[in-house]
């Protein structure tokens, strides 16, 4: 299986400098244009990101107030540090087209922390934007200064950033791309973020499952793309589409309908707790055949997480699905 991760080409100047090239025409500088940016993402939806913020702060993890009984150390064995590892399949579908899903399944170390980076990339209209994405994402995401302070806040502006150079430099009004992006950090927390329809699950012990991505369809955001003046059609036996065109609300690139659609990522952050066994992501070539708890069950006596990824997409095309078909497992012990 080829290589699936590759260095960027670009530096986070250059990507910032193309993003913002139409905005400042000329005026302003790599500062300024980086403090426009900055002040839209205030402006926009302010109050709910004001929220998070605080949330985010005052609740670390999803579990924090189930266990006050003052046990530290049966706390910190909860929440220690745990080992991780990776797994994946691939395969091409039956639409007529050539691959368009692509992945990150890497390790590096930043600040001395061991970092985990997985995501899935399901092009639609051509491979480009999810080609690109593969290469530099995860380089524009881990160069915002506050990626460790604040990184709902990092994550939503490397997102916007990416999508304006793609939008400028990359791809013309067609062709887009999904994302689900994962990072695992030093193995005790989980930081997750995506638009469109790719999906993550995390699966605990006691057969818990939580999805920790949001699907984006049309008929769940309408009211996102009819306050931007788009719509949602559907003909007989089809599925509802933006426009009668892209069947998700938030895309990578799309830029025919972008005025309508959103790149504005959902981003949960939680943490790894001592009983999580696996993190799975995938495109919806899986989901559109199988339920989460579904996948749970299909992998929860399989120790391995390459055995684990093949297993989901052998049990997806035993289904019938006829889509591209991309997976990533991490299993934590």
């Amino acid at each position: 299986m080829k290589d699936t991760t590759k260095n960027s080409t670009y530096s986070p100047e250059q990507i910032l400098m193309h993003a913002v090239k139409k905005q400042r025409a000329g005026s302003g500088g790599l500062g300024n244009a980086v403090k426009v940016l900055q002040e839209e993402e205030e402006e926009e939806d302010h109050s709910r990101e004001e929220k998070e913020e605080q949330e985010e702060e005052k609740t670390p993890h999803d579990d924090e107030n189930e266990h006050d009984d003052g046990d530290d150390d049966e706390e910190d064995a909860k929440y220690c540090r745990r080992g991780f590892g990776h797994g994946y399949h691939l395969v091409t579908g039956q639409m007529g087209h050539g691959m368009e899903d692509y992945i990150v399944a890497d390790t590096k170390t930043v600040k001395g922390l061991k970092l985990g980076l997985y995501a899935i990339f399901d092009g639609h209209s051509g491979r480009t934007v999810a080609d690109y994405l593969q290469n530099h994402l995860f380089d524009n995401i881990l160069s915002q200064p506050d990626f460790w302070r604040r990184p709902k806040k990092a994550i939503k502006r490397a997102y916007k950033l990416t999508d304006d150079y793609i939008l400028s430099s990359v791809v013309g009004s067609r062709g887009g791309s999904t994302a689900v992006t994962a990072i695992v950090v030093d193995g005790k927390k989980l930081v997750v973020a995506n638009v469109g329809d790719s999906r993550a699950i995390l699966c605990r012990e006691g057969d818990i499952v939580k999805q920790v991505t949001v699907d984006h369809e049309p008929e769940k955001e309408r009211d996102l793309v009819e306050k931007k003046g788009g719509f949602i059609s559907k003909k007989p036996g089809n599925v509802p589409r933006v426009d009668g065109q892209l069947a998700m609300t938030r895309a990578f690139g799309d830029g025919r309908l972008k005025e309508h659609i959103s790149v504005r990522p959902d981003i949960e952050i939680v943490e790894i707790h001592g009983d999580t066994k696996f993190l799975i992501l995938a495109s919806d070539g899986l989901w559109k055949v199988m339920s989460n708890e579904e996948a749970w069950d299909e992998i929860k006596e399989v120790g391995n997480a390459e055995k684990a990824a093949k297993a989901l997409v052998d049990e997806a095309l035993a289904r019938g699905s006829k889509d591209d078909i991309s997976c990533v497992v991490v299993s934590f012990n």
